[in-house]
């Protein structure tokens, strides 16, 4: 019988790859197949279970693949008796670590080594130990808690062979040693998020094969060295988030001839950015300069050299005129010039030249102009906090018929006013519509109850009035609902309950009346804890990052932008409206809520001792309602509570001891 590889990887990882999962104990009787030489077990569910240590017995193995499957405990020292093995992947497990890597240096064949994950922090000598695998080519080490054991007793590595490393999120917290330069075989480097130090050094020049270099979200300080331009073979060099980096973008990236990818954002550079550095790079896709104290101002007839496809200068001044040269960009799919300084009136080629960039970020600047007869095949479009209002006029142009691509639309804080176009209900695809912060009024057009998976609807902080839809409290794919500081009056409708996936519902400060919906414990996104969102709806994610919907809520007594968390937050707000009636007992099952504000209206009766359950509460707010009885003492348990306001109220009683909350004035 020859050699014969068994997959019994999981195929279907692009789609619900959990319906096609194994798991369980893995039979020894694994061992019968003497001449097996392909083992792969990748992205499968065994529940935490430990690597089994009779893998080691398998002789013939050169292939092995046990990443994503589930596996926690010890890496069995027994694989180091697969001594013909050349691959071996042990990636993004449950919690696997490794007493120590003696092992691993009798598999003197090995090639490829994937360890992403793995806890390594007890074994100081992991430097040694793998650098005594000579044929080792690819090593990737990326978040195995490393730490400060990065410095080899033996002043050196011998990774002779070696041509890609991955040594990214270990937060060494070092200067970087110097005998990682001597790694003159490398073509993939990466050293990001791990907290180095000290100046980029000169001596990166030696990496002379190197393709790829990623050292960011580092400390370093001091200037990018003009060295850098000597490594000719470059294509991508991400330097984004060392805020101490500073000094001027050298010139001599310009010599980087290869390069497809440049990130330098997130640092303390200064000075302008002119062409120059770029005049040679033709092959460039990729270019950040965000967050930068840096200017990029170019001649306006400059034609670049590049085709790209993606392009932030988010937070670098670009203004006050729209960069002309952006119009010899026909590739592009990602644009980012928010709060870049631009004070000017669309140019009459923008919105053609932006007709199918997949997402446009123009967030904070004081961009003008006429919507009315833009067509766009875009996904996502931010436009808020711009004056769009002041051309031709401040009424939300009746154009969304035009873009039937939108996914995710913005244009919150643009002193917008009118009704919402019946064309906005054109937009079968969207996920997500900002319109706070503006001055439209109405009724909410009914026609956007064509747009069936919407999840998050912020018109916030507006004149709309009537009733509230029903469409929207039966939108089953619902996530967030603020309609907060409106003139919306009636009764909160029964049907809201049925919104199982609602997180945020904030409805404060219009005119509802009558009670609150008993039935509000049937949504049950809020009666289980802090867990992630539906993120499809929140977050929208292409090729090189992602762009996450923010939201302004009211909690704990004050305005907070969520954004990175809003996947976490779950909060109930119908403070400030004339709602009357007992608080309903079965509010207080939704046991995950960390924010509840009933203050302002005209509840009451008593605090139902059932309060007690909800565990994860941060904020409660009841004040300045006809509440009456004693303050449960069952409220001590509320052990995570930050925020507690039961003022002007007819309650009696004291405060219940216990927890933090004894260090509570009610105000």
């Amino acid at each position: 019988m020859g050699s014969s590889p068994l997959p019994l990887g999981n195929p279907y990882v692009d789609y619900d790859y959990t319906k096609f999962i194994l798991g369980g104990e893995i039979s020894p009787s694994l061992l019968e197949l003497k001449f097996l030489s392909y083992l792969t077990l990748r992205w499968n569910d065994f529940g935490g279970r430990p690597i089994p240590s009779f893998l080691g017995s398998m002789g013939n193995l050169r292939y092995l693949d046990l990443s994503v499957a589930g596996f926690g405990g010890v890496v069995p020292h027994q694989l180091g008796n697969l001594s013909t093995l050349r691959h071996l992947d042990l990636e993004y497990n449950y919690g696997l670590y490794v007493e120590n890597l003696d092992w691993i240096s009798h598999l003197s064949f090995l090639k490829y080594l994937d360890m992403d994950q793995v806890d390594l922090h007890r074994e100081v000598h992991w430097l040694e130990s793998m650098s005594m695998i000579p044929s080792l080519s690819e090593l990737h080490l990326s978040g195995c808690r490393l730490d400060r054991n990065m410095v080899s007793s033996l002043g050196y590595a011998n990774f002779t062979s070696l041509i890609v490393l991955d040594l990214s999120g270990n937060h060494f917290n070092q200067e970087i040693p110097n005998w990682l330069f001597n790694l003159t075989s490398l073509a993939i480097l990466s050293l990001s998020d791990n907290q180095f130090k000290g100046q980029i050094s000169e001596a990166f020049e030696q990496l002379k094969y190197l393709e790829s270099l990623d050292l960011g979200l580092n400390s370093f300080h001091g200037p990018i060295p003009t060295s850098i331009g000597n490594l000719s073979s470059l294509r991508d060099l991400s330097l984004d988030d060392n805020p101490m980096l500073n000094g001027t973008l050298p010139t001599s990236l310009g010599l980087l001839s290869n390069l497809e990818y440049l990130g330098v954002g997130g640092n303390s550079l200064t000075g302008n950015i002119s062409e120059v550095p770029f005049t040679t790079l033709s092959k460039l896709k990729f270019l950040s300069i965000y967050e930068t104290s840096s200017s990029f101002h170019v001649n306006s007839n400059w034609n670049p050299p590049f085709q790209l496809e993606y392009l932030d200068v988010e937070s670098c001044k670009m203004g006050p005129k729209f960069p002309t040269w952006l119009k010899t960009q026909n590739s592009l799919s990602y644009l980012f010039l928010s709060s870049s300084g631009i004070v000017d009136t669309t140019p009459n080629w923008f919105w053609k030249w932006a007709s199918s960039i997949q997402e446009i970020h123009l967030f904070d600047n004081q961009i003008s102009g006429d919507l009315s007869q833009v067509v766009l095949n875009n996904s996502f479009l931010d436009l808020s906090f711009n004056r769009f209002s002041d051309f031709p006029s401040r009424e939300l142009s009746d154009c969304w018929m035009h873009w039937p691509s939108l996914t995710h639309i913005n244009l919150g804080s643009n002193n917008l006013s009118g009704e919402i176009p019946n064309s906005m209900g054109s937009l079968v695809a969207l996920k997500a519509v900002s319109l706070h912060n503006n001055s439209l009024y109405g009724e909410i057009s009914s026609s956007l109850q064509n747009c069936k998976v919407l999840g998050l609807i912020n018109l916030s902080d507006n004149k709309f009035s009537g009733i509230l839809p029903r469409w929207i409290v039966e939108r089953m794919s619902v996530l967030i609902i603020n309609l907060r500081s409106n003139k919306f009056m009636g009764g909160i409708p029964s049907q809201i309950c049925l919104l199982s996936y609602l997180r945020v519902l904030d409805l404060a400060n219009n005119s509802l009346s009558g009670t609150i919906p008993k039935c509000l414990n049937n949504t049950s996104s809020m009666a289980v804890g802090p867990i992630e969102g539906d993120i499809d709806v929140l977050e929208t994610g292409y090729y090189y990052e992602s762009y996450m919907e923010s939201l302004i809520l009211n909690i704990k007594g004050r305005d907070s932008e969520y954004k990175e968390i809003l996947r976490y937050v779950k909060i109930i707000d119908l403070s400030s409206n004339n709602l009357l009636g007992p608080i309903p007992v079965e509010i207080f099952s939704l046991s995950g809520l960390q924010s509840l504000n009933l203050s302002h209206n005209h509840l009451t009766g008593m605090i139902s001792v059932e309060i007690g359950s909800m565990e994860y509460l941060e904020s409660l707010d009841l004040s300045r309602n006809n509440l009456s009885g004693e303050i449960p003492q069952i409220m001590a348990n509320l052990t995570f509570l930050g925020v507690l306001n039961l003022s002007y109220n007819n309650l009696s009683g004291r405060i219940p001891s216990g927890t933090q909350i004894q260090t509570f004035s009610l105000l």
